[in-house]
């Protein structure tokens, strides 16, 4: 992300998570946020840049909800709440994810879903009982590129 010119602020540690959705019997999910200095950014170029990064982990995107190597989403973005270019902010299931609300809750516990006004701990304290979600590490940054 330093690479592609993304600034890292603040990260969380690594979440495994049952797969979505709950009782889908895919593997379970390994999963972290970084909040990012998003200045100068519009969603659709970042998405963009995300996407870059993606492949140049191996991603190929073959089909809907299948596996995936790396899968860098946009959950929210200060000062963006709709539709922009056909990506919606803040993500429009991530009120439902154990593996979006447990990493975010570390990062920012007190961030506000600007559409019902919960906190992410709130909402993670709000999901149906039986998800399982558990910190298993640190998720180090990597020294800044020269």
């Amino acid at each position: 992300m330093r690479a592609a010119g993304l600034a890292p602020r603040a990260l969380s540690g690594v979440w495994q998570t049952e797969a979505w959705p709950h009782g889908s019997g895919q593997p379970d999910y390994y999963n972290a946020v970084a909040e990012l200095d998003g200045a100068g950014h519009e969603p659709p170029p970042l998405y963009a840049v995300l996407s870059q990064i993606e492949r140049s982990f191996g991603r190929e995107r073959r089909e809907k909800w299948a596996p995936r190597t790396l899968d860098l989403d946009i959950i929210a973005m200060d000062g963006f709440a709709g539709t922009f270019g056909g990506i919606e902010l803040p993500h429009p299931r991530m009120h439902e994810r154990a593996f979006v609300l447990a990493p975010l809750a570390e990062v920012a516990p007190n961030w506000r879903h600007p559409g019902n006004g919960r906190s992410a701990a709130e909402l993670l304290a709000g999901l149906a009982p039986g998800y399982r979600y558990q910190r298993i590490g640190g998720l180090s940054p990597a020294p800044p590129v020269s």
